[in-house]
């Protein structure tokens, strides 16, 4: 058995899997004023319907220095700005391109391969990096958070990526207590596995109920028209089936590349909580997908959820303890994150499925990341559910 895990520097039990909002402090270095002044700007570009010609006058910058000297905040800082320059570039104008400027390709594909994560906007870029607090000393909740980088901008926007912001923090201390809870499993120390798994209860409990709030700032239609558009990849997108050129990208000598969209599933929490429990999901396509959304998430997560994967002992635990409290909290726990999976699934078909049907890039039977989604979400919710002690 592998000593137990330590938490990562980045996931900390403040934050989380969220970034720290410190970025929101910094500025970016000289060469990179112009690419940050024209992504915040994105709001005003947008509305002129040719936000092509205005991005391709962007200067080229070489980020391979700031790249090796920068701290990690300021990189995913100036990832952010390139994530939404590169999605208002590919999908700002009626028909997809082929191609995507150099200019925007070399660096954001640099400043990807140092984060170690794809070269397009991705859930990290959207939500873990992209919220800063309105008072410095003030709580990480939805009285006190904010959007950085927009779209088009606007209540609905803000408010759903600030929904996962908020959920993301309410997870920050059951993540915290994740070696305490597998120590204990090892020891099958009852009474700390009780107070860690009421602590995890507890967490589900205050990341539904800002779930439920989704509605009441973002509306689906609005969500669907005003906000999803902007978010889709490149891979099973029916309108790019060739995927995109980087170009200027050596490493890939001018071939298209396919890449999955933004999604609320390459968040690590749910894969975390799955791991943590035991709870396991069959091989089909669908599992394929799921696999490969985990490269998409930051390094460090990926390597914390293989972790607890691989040295988590808690369901055996609870299992060999047989005491009815101990195998009710464990159950309560996987009950919750059901909740979460079931409302998931309530706000796909209500946002997305029962929407119009007139795009070809944004269809509302095919999820951002480029799955059928509801099948997706069905099957993985009722997975959890059969892992009931």
């Amino acid at each position: 058995m592998n000593a137990p895990l330590d938490l990562r520097p980045e996931i900390s039990p403040v934050y989380g899997f969220l970034s720290p909002d410190s970025a929101a402090t910094q500025d970016l270095p000289a060469p990179l004023h112009a690419i940050r002044t024209a992504a915040l700007d994105l709001p005003r570009i947008l509305l002129t319907g040719q936000v092509r010609r205005h991005l391709i006058q962007l200067p080229q910058v070489d980020v391979n220095e700031f790249c090796r000297h920068a701290p990690i905040s300021q990189l995913r800082l100036a990832m952010v700005h390139f994530s939404f320059l590169i999605q208002a570039y590919v999908w700002g104008e009626d028909k997809p391109p082929t191609a995507l400027p150099a200019n925007l390709a070399v660096p954001a594909w640099t400043l990807a391969q140092a984060l170690g994560q794809p070269p397009l906007l991705t859930y990290s870029n959207y939500v873990l990096d992209n919220w800063a607090r309105l008072d410095a000393d003030g709580p990480i909740d939805l009285s006190n958070i904010k959007m950085q980088q927009a779209f088009l901008g606007g209540q609905d926007e803000a408010w759903f990526v600030l929904i996962h912001v908020a959920i993301e923090a309410q997870a920050a201390p059951m993540l915290a207590d994740i070696p305490t809870l597998m120590k204990a499993a090892q020891r099958l120390d009852e009474a700390q596995l009780e107070t860690s798994l009421a602590g995890v209860a507890s967490a589900w409990d205050g990341m539904n109920a800002s779930f439920d709030r989704m509605p009441e700032r973002c509306d689906p239609y609005i969500y669907f028209h005003r906000v999803r558009p902007w978010i889709h990849g490149w891979k099973d997108n029916p309108a790019m089936e060739k995927g995109l050129i980087y170009e200027g990208v050596d490493d890939e000598r001018g071939k298209p590349l396919v890449y999955r969209g933004q999604t609320g599933s390459q968040s690590s929490i749910m894969p975390t909580m799955d791991a943590l429990f035991g709870i396991g999901h069959a091989s089909d396509p669908l599992r394929v997908y799921l696999d490969e959304l985990h490269h998409y998430r930051p390094p460090a997560h990926r390597a914390f959820i293989e972790g607890v994967h691989r040295e988590s002992r808690l369901r055996a635990a609870v299992s060999e303890l047989q005491l009815p409290a101990l195998t009710d909290l464990y159950n309560d726990c996987i009950l919750r994150a059901t909740r979460f999976r079931t409302r998931h699934l309530e706000y796909a078909a209500s946002y997305i499925n029962k929407q119009s049907r007139d795009s070809r890039g944004n269809t509302p039977d095919v999820g951002t990341g480029g799955t059928p989604f509801m099948k997706y979400l069905k099957k993985h919710r009722d997975e959890a559910a059969r892992h009931l002690l």
